[in-house]
């Protein structure tokens, strides 16, 4: 018998200083069997960065043909391609095609350094792609529970995650942005 997804009910209250962006979201997302606590929460904060009312969550690691989040406009085209981890460079300049913004969340500390190491030479020619590394994730894991309440203030570039533990600060490492002509 297939293991199922886990639920995760999240009420997120974003507070986004650098966009002007202030919502609240009520958010439902499927923890994928082989997922860890840490990629669900770096996924989150992947919503937090880019947060509007038209980004989603994709199906990811359920089906290779969706990100982890997503974002269309009303024609069903593609506006923003967002993957969380370590995807393959050929995945990679395939969401590229489809998409006019892809961004790579990537977390992991020295794994994501490496990942990175051996994929910047071809990544940089790219030019609708963003990487980010959020080097400092582990301590997320301990914020998810099935349903929680959290706050992500961005400032400055700055990620302060507010939970009912307390609070923790991330520092995104803007490793590629898009090329502008």
């Amino acid at each position: 018998m297939a293991i199922k997804s886990t639920i995760y009910k999240i009420d997120l209250q974003v507070s986004d200083m650098d966009r002007n962006y202030y919502q609240q979201h009520n958010l439902t997302i499927a923890k994928h069997p082989s997922e860890t606590d840490e990629r669900v929460m770096v996924r989150l904060i992947g919503f937090a960065m880019y947060a509007n009312e038209a980004l989603i969550f994709g199906k990811g690691l359920s089906d290779d043909e969706e990100p982890d989040l997503w974002q269309k406009d009303l024609t069903g085209a593609i506006e923003l391609w967002m993957d969380v981890g370590l995807p393959t460079e050929k995945d990679i300049r395939k969401a590229a095609g489809r998409a006019k913004q892809v961004v790579v969340v990537l977390y992991g500390g020295r794994v994501a350094d490496m990942w990175w190491a051996a994929n910047s030479k071809a990544l940089l020619k790219t030019n609708n792609l963003t990487v980010i590394n959020l080097p400092e994730t582990k301590e997320l894991a301990n914020i998810a529970e099935r349903g929680f309440n959290i706050s992500c203030t961005i400032q400055d570039g700055q990620i302060m995650v507010g939970h009912d533990g307390g609070t923790l600060d991330i520092t995104p490492v803007i490793l590629k942005e898009p090329s502008t002509y």
